[in-house]
């Protein structure tokens, strides 16, 4: 059974940088789409970025086009989001999550399995 546990999450001040990491276990990655999404206080779970398991097509929402990179290591089994330019809005709790399918969707309901998230706090 695949599981996801997310790290790096922190306190950073407007304008600065973070990465977040997503490691697996009991399966390996190579073979999943994994996405990025994150949740507000008082707010849905939100779309973030999404890679196929090539890490040759990826998809960003647009609060964050620009600023947020996603990236995977295959061979680490491990995802990354390096957020950059960080805004007070981004904060949030930030989870992973896999699929099984190519596309990198940014729907919620094609994710199976997702980690505990790791909480962003951008103060202003």
């Amino acid at each position: 059974q695949l599981q996801l546990v997310e790290s790096g999450g922190g306190l950073v001040q407007a304008g600065g940088s973070l990465r977040v990491s997503c490691a697996a276990s009991g399966r390996t990655l190579s073979s999943y789409t994994m996405g990025w999404f994150r949740q507000a206080p008082g707010r849905e779970r939100a779309f973030v970025a999404a890679i196929r398991w090539s890490g040759t097509n990826t998809s960003y929402a647009d609060s964050v086009k620009g600023r947020f990179t996603i990236s995977r290591d295959n061979a680490g089994n491990t995802v990354y989001l390096q957020m950059d330019s960080l805004k007070p809005e981004d904060t949030a709790v930030y989870y992973c999550a896999a699929r099984r399918g190519s596309v990198p969707t940014n729907s919620d309901r094609e994710y199976l399995s997702w980690g505990q998230g790791t909480q962003v706090t951008v103060s202003s």
